[in-house]
Order: C-alpha cells, then structure tokens, then sequence
C-alpha cells in the first residue's frame, strides 16, 4: 500500500501504475480482438500483445518510484497477466486447431497458470503477505522459493514461456500465409509428441 495514508479510492484509480494497467488491459484486448477477428493483420496483433506484455515492467517499476503500491494495483496487474496469457492459448488454440495434442496441451496451460496462481495468491493473502516476498513463501517447495526469490529465473520463465507463445502465433501465421499449410510445424509437434 502507499504511505499516504489520506489516499481515497479515487485516487488508488488514478495511480500512474494502475493507469499503465488499464492500457496494458486495452492493447490485450485489442490483441486477441486482432489475432481473432482480423489474423491478416497479425503483426499488429502481436505488436499490441508485446507492448502489454512490456508494460508489466513498467507498471511495478511506476508503483515503486511514485510510492503508488496498491492491493488494487496488484490485483490488475495479476488478472492482466493471467487473461493476457489465457487469450493467447486460445488463440493458439484456434491456429493450431488440426492438432489435438496441442489444443490439449494450450487448455492445459491455461488450466495451470489461473489455478497455480491462484493458489499462491490465496495462500499468501490469507497470511497477509505479498505472492512474492519471502516471507509469504516461508516453508513452500523449495522450487516456489527460488522461483520468487531469484528474479533472472523468475523473469526468463515469464518471458521465455510468452515469447514462446508469441512465436508459435507468429509461426502460425506466417505457414497460414505460405502455400505449405502448417508444414513448418510438423517437426516439432512429432518432436513434442515423441
């Protein structure tokens, strides 16, 4: 929470970071609205993608500098992420919609990350802490600890899994356009499968 203790809910709306998180929320929307509805234009459906995606960085970095943290802030930006991601596994869904194994597999994802975040977000709430300190990871599995505790591990799991997604889409797309289908593909999903 600020320091100011005089803020008013009014105010925590208008909080830089949280202004950042409502444009992150708009250029989500705008992505999955494009990469659905208008896949001919995918670059800038992805384009809109990355810039929220970056705007996670900048919103943390905005709350901490202005002393503007909020639990309101910190819920946005949580339920950014997790329908930003859930967005874009199904779309992926969609593109990839001649391989069950990977449709299965996108559900899947998308099944872990609201649950595992979830239940992080729950169990530490319930004790008052942040989903992140130590403190509210005190006694977890030791991966949960590291993962929170060591931020290169932490923010190349984030990136590496979008970035992952983002060039399946952009993969997708470009054998969509090209007059070989989804040829480019079928080595790794026989790779994944094996």
């Amino acid at each position: 929470m600020a320091n100011n203790d005089a803020s008013t809910a009014g105010d925590v709306l208008l909080y830089i970071p949280n202004i950042i998180g409502y444009l992150r929320v708009l250029l989500t929307l705008a992505s999955i609205v494009i990469m659905t509805c208008f896949p001919q234009h995918w670059e800038l459906g992805i384009a809109s993608y990355v810039a929220s995606f970056a705007g996670d960085l900048f919103d943390g970095m905005a709350a901490r500098k202005f002393d503007q943290c909020s639990s309101f802030g910190g819920l946005l930006d949580m339920v950014t992420d997790r329908c930003s991601t859930a967005g874009l596994l199904c779309v992926l869904s969609r593109e990839y919609s001649d391989e069950p194994v990977l449709v299965l597999l996108f559900t899947m994802l998308v099944i872990l990350d609201i649950s595992s975040h979830w239940c992080q977000m729950y169990s530490t709430t319930s004790q008052r802490q942040h989903h992140k300190s130590a403190d509210g990871n005190k006694g977890r599995f030791f991966l949960v600890r590291w993962y929170y505790s060591f931020y290169p591990f932490f923010g190349y799991c984030c990136v590496g899994a979008e970035f992952t997604f983002v060039a399946l889409y952009a993969l997708a797309r470009v054998n969509a356009s090209s007059d070989g289908g989804y040829d480019a593909l079928k080595p790794f999903v026989e790779y994944v499968l094996t």
